[in-house]
Formats: structure tokens, sequence, C-alpha cells
């Protein structure tokens, strides 16, 4: 007999259903929580999972691969593409081949373990502090990505608890949220095209590069099953993340620095235990030492990890009330005090796939344009990724987009594809310089007007965050900005930088920094590198040093392995 399961909770009947906000991030609608927060200290994972044109088979086939003679430790929330007035089919099928509990969801209801949840027609659904919130959609007739929508919300409450699966369907609804729940370091499953009757959604989520499992719905559990029994709680939870006391995980970082030449060792511990954990959950490895081991034999693992910890969230305008605060306070006053034909620079430092990049760009020349004075605008973008570059270059992004961009912009600023998707315009695209670039071993760029470094401090351990906030203070302009995310500040530094405003966090660049010595940059990592180097420059410098000996050593240091081809005309 299969283990009793509780019911949920019902919505209160006083509550009704909202109008939406603009999908931007499923944190603005936390204060329409029904409830407190609930408690989750032995929580379990949830796993959407989201289908469209074709999805009833591929669900069918899902469930049907299911156990019915034992508890699945989960819940699933199904979320379909449907019609306003379409009745949902999707309980009376789940029912015929589990004996979990299935339910259409009610407003503000709780989610437990062993339960089978459906969104209802003409809804948008979020989860949020353990509870799913029926949100009314802002726009009948309009793009609705209610998979997208419920993705992201679901990346954000649990993290790495978080699994998403995309089935059969057209379009690309769920690509977004594939990355928002790989950025949280959760678990993405997307069916094999060839056993679906639109593969449109699949295709786009295994075209981000970052979907863990690509098969037929029937062999989902089997894989699912297995991941969750080795995430255990004390897997997943990171405060409660094992502290290797044998030097794993510094070996670990070492084999990373030895095949990528980027050195992972000033990250945060728990960073690198949970992606660690996550890859030891993929491959059924019990132990970081068997794991170690497995890695040194297999050099595609490493990759992985390497891709794991550099996939970071993303979108358009991120955090709309921060980028209001660029748009009205500083982009204004970067090109104010400028004369005609002025340079401005920015760098925008971290940027994965080039959203925040381009966004920038855009605020700065909407401002030009409207002040119809010329002036040189460069934007610099730099990340670690160079898979994240190549696409960032290429300007290229899927039509979910336009839930984080207004119509307005979509159309001045976008190309449709015919393949669909959109293509940002070259007057944009001209603006932005994308290069490769390890911030914390490659010299930084000068004379900036303005940094954005958003989301990148939080991986860093605290040495390493305070050399690079040094850094950014020696690459700014006297009066020159700097915009962190939401859950970094400058720290121990903070003498460096007037806040101008604490809850956007903005920053202004002081001028009695000069006492601040620059920083040293080291060469990049070699191959044979396995410790560093016992006459570090860094070790024996002295107190001072004049900026041209800095920069012409840091030069050499950069570009000394680089060859050249000299053809027999000279070239």
């Amino acid at each position: 007999m299969s283990p009793r399961r509780p019911k949920p909770a019902k919505a209160p009947r006083t509550r009704r259903t909202t109008k939406a906000p603009r999908i931007q991030e499923a944190p603005v609608l936390a204060s329409e929580a029904p409830h407190p927060p609930v408690e989750r200290e032995h929580g379990f994972p949830i796993v959407g999972i989201g289908a469209s044109a074709g999805g009833l088979s591929a669900i069918e086939a899902f469930f049907s691969a299911m156990p019915t003679d034992r508890a699945t430790g989960m819940a699933f929330v199904l979320v379909q593409h449907l019609a306003p007035n379409h009745k949902s089919m999707l309980r009376d099928l789940v029912k015929r081949y589990t004996r979990m509990e299935v339910f259409e969801v009610e407003d503000g209801m709780e989610v437990r373990p062993d339960c089978a949840y459906i969104i209802p027609p003409n809804r948008d659904m979020a989860f949020i502090d353990g509870t799913l919130q029926l949100i009314e959609p802002t726009e009948r007739r309009g793009l609705r990505l209610p998979i997208d929508f419920f993705f992201r919300s679901l990346a954000h409450d649990q993290h790495e608890r978080a699994i998403c699966v995309v089935l059969s369907g057209t379009g690309s609804d769920g690509t977004l949220g594939v990355r928002a729940v790989k950025g949280e370091g959760g678990l993405a499953i997307a069916q094999d095209p060839a056993t679906t009757e639109h593969d449109g959604m699949p295709r786009s989520a295994i075209a981000t590069g970052l979907v863990d499992y690509v098969l037929a719905p029937e062999r989902m559990w089997e894989r699912l099953e297995a991941y969750v029994a080795h995430a255990s709680e004390r897997t997943l939870d990171a405060k409660q993340a094992p502290v290797e006391s044998d030097g794993t995980l510094r070996k670990l970082a070492l084999l990373l620095r030895s095949q990528t030449g980027h050195d992972f060792a000033q990250y945060k511990e728990n960073t690198l235990v949970r992606r660690l954990q996550r890859r030891m959950a993929m491959h059924q490895i019990e132990s970081p030492q068997e794991y170690l081991r497995f890695a040194r034999e297999n050099a595609s693992e490493i990759e992985a990890l390497f891709r794991d910890l550099l996939i970071g969230v993303t979108n358009f305008f991120r955090d709309p009330d921060a980028f209001a605060l660029l748009e009205q306070r500083v982009v204004p006053s970067l090109i104010a005090n400028k004369p005609a034909g002025a340079a401005i620079r920015v760098w925008v430092c971290g940027c994965s796939t080039g959203e925040e990049a381009y966004s920038i760009a855009i605020l700065l020349y909407e401002h030009a344009s409207a002040l119809k004075t010329p002036y040189k605008l460069q934007v610099f973008a730099t990340d670690i990724d160079r898979r994240a570059i190549e696409t960032a270059r290429a300007g290229v992004f899927p039509p979910n987009i336009a839930t984080d961009i207004s119509a307005e912009r979509l159309a001045r600023y976008f190309t449709e594809l015919p393949e669909g998707g959109y293509r940002i315009v070259k007057a944009i695209r001209d603006l932005i310089v994308f290069s490769q670039q390890d911030v914390l071993r490659d010299p930084p760029f000068s004379k900036i007007d303005l940094i954005s470094c958003r989301n990148l401090l939080i991986y860093l351990n605290g040495d390493a965050q305070k050399k690079l906030i040094a850094l950014f203070h020696f690459a700014l302009r006297p009066g020159g900005w700097l915009f962190l995310g939401t859950s970094e500040t400058v720290g121990e530094l903070a003498s460096l930088f007037e806040a101008v405003d604490r809850k956007g966090k903005l920053y202004s660049r002081r001028e009695d920094g000069s006492a601040i010595r620059p920083p040293v940059w080291s060469p990049p990592a070699r191959v044979a590198d396995a410790e560093p180097a016992p006459h570090d420059v860094r070790a024996v410098e002295p107190a001072a040093i004049s900026l041209r000996t800095l920069t012409e050593r840091a030069l050499l240091e950069h570009f000394g392995q680089v060859a050249l081809l000299v053809t027999a005309r000279g070239d």
C-alpha cells in the first residue's frame, strides 16, 4: 500500500486573482503571496513540466513510466498551453497513470510531495514561498509564455531543487526558463525531438546548450529518480555542504585551471561545492574523491563542470527598478558634462550572452539621439566564457525576449527573423565590443565612465571581491559610476566609493582614493602550472611603482604568448 499523502491546503475563498505585472522576475509578485513563507528545511524537488502541441501523448508516456508502488518524494506541476475557454484534460489523464493526488490549481495552493498540480485555463502561474499563485494574463491575445514564467519563478524560489522538463510544442516557450533553472543550479530535461509531434520547444531549449538530459518521455523518470536519489537534502542544501578536508576542491580547481586556463580558486567554496554535487548527482557518484578520479579520466566532464560554473541568469533590462535608475539618473549625467564628439565609455563585466550590454547600449543610444548631439558611445562587454561571448556577438535571441522588452523597443531595436527570434539592429550592435576576459587575471579597461558588474561578486570569496572593487576604482574616471547586483556591495572598500543609491546598488567613484595602489595583474595560467610560481610578481612588488612600468609589464605578460604569422609580402 502506498503511503498516505497529505492534501494541499485550499486557497482562501475571499482571495481573487490579480492582474499580472509585466513578466520580468518572479520576486515582484512576492507581496501577493497569501501565506507566510513555508518552512522547507527538509525540502523536496519540484518538477515543472511544460508542454504545448503534442504534449498530451508525451505527458502520458512520462507518467505511465512512473512506479505506483512507492512514493516519489517530488511534486509535479504541469503547465500546458491552453485556449482561454478550453477545459484541460490533463487531470483525468494523469490520474489514469498515477496513485498521486492530482489537482487543478487554486490560487494560493500549497505544494506537497507526491502530488501533481495542473494549471487552469486562462491563467499564468508562479511558484512563490512554496505556494502556487494564479495570475490573470496581462494580454489575452498577445504573446503568452506561461512555461517560461513558471520556470523562472520556480528557479528563484527553489534554486537547486528546481527541475524543469520541456516536452513537445511549437515555438520556444521554456527556453528562458531553462536558463533560469540552470543558473540556480537546478536540472533541465528536454524531450528528444525525434520522439515529438512538434519539436519547436525542445529544440529551442536544447540549442541553449544547457539541457542536462535529452530523452524520450518514457525514459525520463528513470534518470529523474536516479538524480534525485543522489541529490539528497544534504547535497542540495548549500548551508550543509561539507568542507573537503583532503583538498578535493583545491585539486578540482587545479584540474579546471590546467584544462581551461581559468582559475576558480578564488570562487566561494559553496559555489564550487554546489556545482560539484550537482555533477555527482548526474553521474550517480557517491563521493567527491570518486568524482575527482572520474574527472581526471574524462576531459569532457571537466568541460561540463566548467560550463556549469559559468552559467548565469540574465535577461534584457533585468531588475526594472535598477534600469530605471540608470535611465533617469546615470545616463543623463554621463552625457551632461561631455562636449559634442566626446567618448562615453562603459564596461559591462561578466556580460554572459550580452542581454545586459545591449540593454545599456540602448539606453545610451536613446538619450544621445534625443539630444541630437554626436557622441562616441563605446560599450566594452567581457566575460570569461568564450561560448557566451560568441552568442553575444551574434546578437540573435529567441522570441521569448518579447516578455522583457517593450513593444516599442522591440520594434525599433530588433529585426524579426524568418526562422523565428530576433536580431539586434546594426546601430546598437556597432556600439559594443565583445571580448573574452578573465577579470581576475587580465588587465582592465581604463578611463571608464560606467562599470556594470552585476551578480559576479556573489560567486567570489572576500579577497577576490576586494581585488575587483579596487580594480574598478582604478578603471573609472573621477566621478565614474559603479553598478552592482542587488545582493552586492563594495564591502570593506567603501572609502573608495560613495553610495548614491543603496537599494539600486549604484556607487560613484570618490576622489580621495589616490592612495590606493593600482592592482597588479599576473599572466594567464599555463597548462603546466600546478602551483603558483614561487617568485610570483605580486609577492615581491615594491611599495611604489610607476604607472608606465605597471602598464608595460601588464601588456607584456598578457600578450607574451601570442604568435605572429607573417606572409611573404611582409603582412
